[in-house]
């Protein structure tokens, strides 16, 4: 939320916990602060797992949740999932690897040229 940029991302056909470690990977690798850093999702299952919340101990991220299933506490989240899917996805992919391409276009817009208000 601090640099209002999208840190880390994975695609797949599922959402299992090793899919959203990938994600966090690439956030701590792309990470610019040494300082405490609180990661907030919702209660997706995912996020709850053990590989996950280890991944994030491993990490040095201090964990925070929502209380319950109500899109509004994850809201920044949200609001970017739905920049993306409005304003770059706006054709159906043929392939994966198209897809692929697209999204690490469309983050790179986003982050970069966007802005950010």
């Amino acid at each position: 939320a601090y640099s209002r940029k999208i840190m880390g991302y994975e695609l797949s056909h599922e959402m299992k916990a090793s899919d959203v470690v990938k994600a966090l990977d690439m956030t701590v690798k792309s990470r610019q602060t040494t300082g405490q850093i609180i990661h907030h999702s919702d209660r997706g299952m995912q996020y709850c797992s053990e590989e996950y919340q280890m991944a994030l101990a491993a990490s040095g991220m201090t964990p925070s949740m929502t209380d319950g299933y109500d899109c509004y506490q994850n809201a920044l989240a949200e609001r970017v999932n739905g920049i993306l899917k409005h304003e770059f996805l706006l054709y159906r992919c043929r392939t994966m690897e198209e897809l692929r391409a697209l999204v690490k276009e469309s983050v790179a817009i986003y982050n970069e040229l966007r802005p950010h208000l």
